[in-house]
């Protein structure tokens, strides 16, 4: 009895054992479980881009949907603005994002596209000091191609990049013109930062190491939809890939299917060979006219004779592209669906896509929303970065290092539904008021949510007038102009009654 249960411990033991292996789970202070490992495959960033760009020669008749996928959500989500309490801090940032809305535009686009975008921000002198007159020194906004970063060396026990390796290839010509190769590393960390040149030296560039006197590492890595199980992010052009291809595929036999038969044949029905091209084309000897390889040219044969029990006509085959379309729209729907991106955004005419503009455009502000949260915690980093870079190199000091991002709202409706909506709140507002059912305040306060230009009702600061002041003052300014109507209408009757005296 004794053995039979050690030997069941045991086989408990293997067991438990193997499931903790399959799933890769690691047990703390404990001797069992497989040791935690990141994901470390990449996307093709080459194959991306040649699908969004629509060059791949295996895709070209599907892929230009994928342009269409980023640039949609790209557009829609816009660039954040930063917020500090710090007013200091938040003229920095002002000046900072507002000169670097298109590469932050790019961030976006990059890293929807290839999965994956790093920002380096650096300090750098004004070289061309006749084009920058306003500033010696300024923060430059880098965006490193995803391949150039060839590891991130992390912390094995919270994740957080400890090292970035970056690996370049630099291909130049000297004066004399002779062609000119190096491979330049660069390891990056909070405590230095070592250049390794493999081949010529680049002018300006030396090899070598220095400290990092900023204490930090200027990159930010864009993951898209990032998982903690993975070191790199995922473009969103992967899950549509299969019905990219496919889409090509099934369109390109089509097109063939239909130069092979768009062209009719046509199909005579002849008793006697030999008198119908004596007839219509002068042939006297038929066989003689063969053996030598003639042609028969129906260009000028507008009209043909036949004889009795004679017949032409035309042998056309079935669209090849209309049996196709039942596929090529199924496919199409497909795109559509794994992509969460609208139909009419990829150029279908408003009658058939009517619908999916009122019924689709809540999934793509929901996919908006997600994107945007996504890279919150990106986007806080770099604001951070320049913050501690303006406050180190300009012996600046800021209360605080924390922003907040405020993004354009994104209003599926129409002006239409707009107008119609805001009408309804304020026939809604002006009943309930009339009944003693809501008061100005409350009034004022619910309508602020739709119109923008309204005000506090009371307003804090001495120097912006609050709603309420605001519609006193309007209010008086209409008395004045009643009052100033009716002593002109009266004027004019005294001067009508002295008139007639």
């Amino acid at each position: 009895m004794a053995k039979w249960l050690k030997r069941a411990v045991g086989e408990i033991s293997k067991l438990r054992d193997n499931i903790f292996n399959s799933l890769g789970w690691r047990i703390i202070g404990g001797t069992y479980g497989a040791p935690y490992r990141l994901n470390s495959s990449r996307v093709d960033y080459a194959k991306a881009r040649a699908l969004y760009d629509n060059t791949d020669d295996d895709y070209k008749l599907g892929a230009g949907f994928a342009k269409p996928v980023i640039n949609t959500t790209v557009g829609f989500m816009g660039v954040p603005r930063f917020l500090s309490e710090d007013e200091d801090a938040q003229t920095v940032l002002d000046d900072f994002f507002s000169a670097n809305v298109s590469k932050m535009q790019l961030t976006h686009r990059n890293a929807l596209r290839d999965g994956d975008c790093f920002v380096w921000i650096t300090r750098e002198e004004t070289e061309d000091a006749a084009l920058y007159p306003e500033a010696k020194v300024r923060l430059v906004y880098n965006i490193i191609p995803p391949e150039q970063v060839k590891k991130i060396n992390r912390d094995p026990l919270t994740g957080k990049p400890r090292e970035y390796v970056l690996v370049s290839e630099h291909v130049w010509e000297d004066e004399d013109g002779a062609k000119k190769r190096a491979v330049i590393t660069q390891r990056i960390s909070r405590e230095r930062r070592v250049i390794q040149i493999q081949g010529d030296n680049p002018p300006g560039i030396q090899p070598g190491e220095e400290k990092n006197s900023w204490g930090f590492i200027p990159i930010v890595h864009f993951k898209n939809e990032g998982d903690e199980t993975d070191e790199f992010g995922k473009s969103d052009l992967e899950p549509i890939e299969p019905f990219l291809k496919a889409y090509h595929d099934v369109m390109l036999h089509a097109i063939q299917g239909s130069k092979m038969h768009s062209t009719p044949r046509l199909k005579l029905k002849l008793k006697d060979v030999a008198e119908f091209l004596k007839n219509n084309f002068g042939i006297t000897d038929p066989q003689k006219f063969a053996t030598d390889g003639g042609t028969i040219n129906l260009d000028g044969h507008e009209l043909l004779i036949f004889t009795d029990d004679e017949d032409a006509e035309f042998i056309e085959v079935r669209s090849a592209i209309g049996d196709a379309a039942t596929l090529l729209k199924f496919l199409f729907y497909c795109i559509v669906d794994t992509s969460e991106t609208p139909e009419f955004a990829f150029g279908v005419h408003t009658p058939s896509s009517l619908s999916s503009v009122k019924e689709q455009m809540p999934i793509l502000v929901r996919r908006i929303a997600r994107k945007r949260e996504h890279f919150t915690e990106a986007w806080q980093l770099l604001a951070r970065i320049v913050l501690a870079m303006t406050a180190q190199a300009e012996g600046k000091r800021f209360s605080t290092h924390a922003t907040t991002l405020e993004w354009d709202e994104i209003d599926p409706r129409d002006e239409k539904d707009v107008a119609e909506t805001l009408e309804r709140v304020v026939n809604a507002l002006v009943r309930a008021q009339q009944n003693a059912l809501i008061s100005q305040e409350a009034a004022v306060q619910f309508l602020a949510q739709y119109i923008e230009t309204m005000n506090d009702y009371i307003s804090d600061d001495p120097e912006i007038p609050g709603e309420r002041e605001r519609i006193m003052k309007t209010r008086l300014m209409m008395m004045r102009l009643e009052d100033a109507q009716f002593l002109e209408k009266q004027k004019q009757e005294i001067d009508k009654e002295l008139g007639q005296v």
